[in-house]
C-alpha cells in the first residue's frame, strides 16, 4: 500500500505511459527508414535511449551509412554515462543490480530520481520510471514497427508531444527559485538558437552544455529553493541540523 502512495511512483508511471506511448512512433518511423520490425525492436530494447534511436533512424532515412548513424547515435548517448555517475552517486547498487541501472539509466529514471528528497523515494522513482519506460517502450515499439504505414503521420496522434509534456511537468515544480528558472531560460534560448544550425540531437548537447558551465563557473550553492545542500528536515520544522559527510567512495 505504501508504494500506491508513493508520489515518486505515481510520477515514474504517468512517465513511462507518457513515453512509452511515444515508441509508436519510433516504430512506424524505423520501419519507414528501411528497418525489419524485429531490427526495430531489438534497437530499442539493446540501445534504449531515444534521442540516439531517433538519431540512429534519421541518418538511415536520410540515406547516411550504418556507421555515421552508429556515430549520431554514440555522441546522443554520452548523456547517459554522465546520468550513470549521478545515479550511481545516489543510489549506489550493488551487484547485479548495477547492470540493470546501467541499461535503464535515461533521462526519465534519472530526473524522476533527482527529482525527490528522500533516498528510498529516488530509489522508487528511478526503478519505476527506468523499468517502466523499458517495458512499454519496447511493447509499444514493436506496436508501431508491426502497423506501421496504418498509423500514418506520428504528429497526427500528438505522441511527439507526450514526452515532451512528460517532461515539463517535472520541470514545472523545480523552478520555484530564481537560478533554476534562469537556467531553464538559458538552456532553452541556447536550444532555439542552434536548432536552424545543427542537425537533429545536436540542439540537446548544446543545452547541456550550457548547463555544465553554468555550474562549472556558478559561485557555490544557491541561496534560495531546496538545493541538495540543504537538509529538508530543517524546512519542514525539524530543526537545523548537520549533514554526515559524504561517502568518498
Amino acid at each position: 500500500m505504501r508504494l500506491i502512495h508513493s508520489p515518486a511512483v505515481r510520477i515514474g508511471l504517468s512517465i513511462a505511459f507518457a513515453t512509452g506511448l511515444y515508441g509508436l512512433s519510433f516504430g512506424a518511423l524505423g520501419v519507414a527508414a528501411g528497418l525489419d520490425a524485429w531490427q526495430v525492436v531489438a534497437l530499442s530494447m539493446l540501445m534504449f535511449t531515444g534521442g540516439s534511436q531517433f538519431a540512429f533512424i534519421g541518418v538511415l532515412a536520410g540515406g547516411g551509412s550504418g556507421s555515421a548513424a552508429f556515430g549520431a547515435a554514440t555522441l546522443l548517448g554520452v548523456r547517459n554515462a554522465v546520468y550513470g555517475m549521478q545515479i550511481n552517486r545516489m543510489l549506489r547498487p550493488r551487484g547485479w543490480r548495477r547492470w540493470v541501472a546501467a541499461q535503464v539509466t535515461i533521462d526519465e529514471s534519472a530526473a524522476t530520481a533527482a527529482g525527490q528528497v528522500e533516498p528510498d523515494e529516488q530509489r522508487r522513482g528511478f526503478w519505476t520510471a527506468g523499468l517502466g519506460v523499458y517495458v512499454l517502450w519496447s511493447l509499444f515499439t514493436a506496436a508501431g514497427a508491426l502497423l506501421g504505414d496504418a498509423l500514418g503521420d506520428p504528429r497526427r496522434w500528438g505522441l511527439d508531444g507526450a514526452a515532451v509534456a512528460a517532461f515539463l511537468a517535472l520541470l514545472w515544480p523545480r523552478l520555484s527559485a530564481r537560478e533554476p528558472v534562469a537556467l531553464a531560460v538559458a538552456c532553452a534560448l541556447a536550444t532555439v538558437l542552434a536548432v536552424p544550425w545543427a542537425p537533429p540531437g545536436v540542439p540537446i548537447l548544446v543545452a547541456a552544455l550550457v548547463a555544465a558551465l553554468w555550474g562549472w563557473f556558478g559561485h557555490g550553492p544557491a541561496d534560495e529553493g531546496l538545493e541538495p545542500d540543504i537538509d529538508p528536515a530543517e524546512h519542514a520544522g525539524a530543526g537545523p541540523r548537520v549533514l554526515p559527510a559524504e561517502d568518498p567512495r
